[in-house]
């Protein structure tokens, strides 16, 4: 008899747990609500938006992909952009983002370039992040997507020896690693590109791109 009051006893305490709500539960929805009510967008183009415009041939513009990427930006918070590249290396990015976001790099803004009128100048005065830009076809990666430009006016180009009578860009950006955003040799970002297979603008013959991966 005692076993079965036992038991009786149990069953009822058992049922009793199961209406309880799952604080595990609970605190992972409220977290992602709140990620929600937090997350600043940047950038919400469609495909045929961030195209719009851009004079690359039909076969290059069928290898694009358009990526959401979140990141911390200058304010401390984290945003949405988007990145529109390669789908070769597409993958690659987004793992690299998910690097950048989990060690709190800040990006300035990541929006296709379509927002700048696909001119490099403006975008990289607005010290933002893109991929594809179709110019310079011969010889630039970005014409077809296979190379990234981060945080460009924290990391202006700067001409080497022989090359002082050409202009650094953007115009008024210093080169200085004390400012967060700013790469470095042996800079995690940096080396994490590496690791993936890309190669860093900062070791180009001419100048020091330093805001440049590509492969």
């Amino acid at each position: 008899m005692n076993k079965f009051f036992t038991f009786i006893a149990l069953f009822v305490l058992l049922g009793l747990q199961s209406c309880l709500p799952d604080k595990n539960e609970n605190k992972h929805t409220k977290l992602t609500i709140k990620f929600k009510d937090t997350l600043i967008i940047d950038s919400h183009y469609t495909f045929n938006e961030a195209i719009a415009g851009s004079n690359a041939p039909k076969y290059v513009l069928n290898q694009l992909q358009l990526m959401n990427v979140k990141y911390y930006s200058l304010d401390g918070k984290i945003h949405q952009g988007q990145v529109l590249t390669n789908k070769m290396i597409a993958h690659d990015l987004f793992l690299l983002f998910e690097f950048i976001l989990y060690t709190h790099f800040p990006i300035a803004h990541a929006i296709p370039i379509v927002k700048y009128n696909d001119n490099d100048d403006l975008s990289m005065q607005a010290n933002n992040t893109y991929s594809f830009c179709y110019r310079n076809a011969s010889y630039s990666k970005h014409a077809n997507g296979m190379a990234i430009d981060i945080n460009p006016f924290f990391n202006p180009v700067r001409w080497k020896t022989g090359y002082e009578n050409r202009t650094d860009k953007p115009i008024g950006a210093v080169n200085n690693p004390k400012i967060a955003g700013t790469f470095y040799l042996l800079h995690p970002v940096v080396l994490k590109f590496k690791e993936f297979g890309f190669r860093w603008g900062h070791n180009f013959t001419r100048n020091y791109d330093d805001h440049h991966f590509e492969k």
